[in-house]
Parts: structure tokens; C-alpha cells; sequence
């Protein structure tokens, strides 16, 4: 499975969905708030951005010799966090 997900076209998803959620979460932070306008809580912004950190490093290519780090900085792990980043900005832009 893991195999799969090191070609062009993942790494590639990999660093636009990175590069879209980086632009979002600098050019407009209140996507990044629940529907009574309040922050949403710090332990889900630093899964966001763990999953945005490891997008742009399976989206450049580094693959980490070690296992551990393989994995938490991998395309699964990355496009998880990714996804919940991306469904509070479509929330927000829905509301």
C-alpha cells in the first residue's frame, strides 16, 4: 500500500493540498474557528499542521530512513490531517 503512495501523482496531491491549506490557514485563520466564531482547541491546530508539515515532506519526497518517523511523516498520516484541516474550511464556507 505504502508503495503505491510514493509515485508522482501522490507526492504531488501531497504538496498541493499542503500548499492550499498553508495559504489558507496564513491568508484567512478564521476558517480554522467552530460555528459560534470561537478557535477550535489547540490539540486539533497541531494535528492540522502536522498533517500540512507532512504533506510537504512526502510531497517533496523525503522518505525518513527510520520507521517510526516513516510513518508519521507519511502520505496517510498527512492526508488524514489534511482532510479534517480542509473540512473546517469548508464548514466555515458553507456556514
Amino acid at each position: 500500500m505504502m508503495r503505491g503512495l510514493d509515485t508522482g501523482w501522490a507526492r504531488g496531491i501531497s504538496l498541493l493540498v499542503a500548499l492550499t491549506l498553508m495559504m489558507l490557514v496564513t491568508l484567512l485563520p478564521r476558517g480554522l474557528t467552530t460555528e459560534d466564531g470561537s478557535p477550535i482547541s489547540h490539540g486539533v491546530l497541531v494535528l492540522i499542521m502536522w498533517g500540512m508539515s507532512a504533506g510537504f515532506v512526502h510531497g517533496v519526497g523525503f522518505v525518513p530512513r527510520n520507521r517510526i518517523p516513516r510513518v508519521l511523516l507519511g502520505p496517510l498520516v498527512a492526508w488524514l490531517w489534511m482532510a479534517v484541516g480542509l473540512a473546517f474550511y469548508v464548514a466555515y464556507f458553507l456556514r
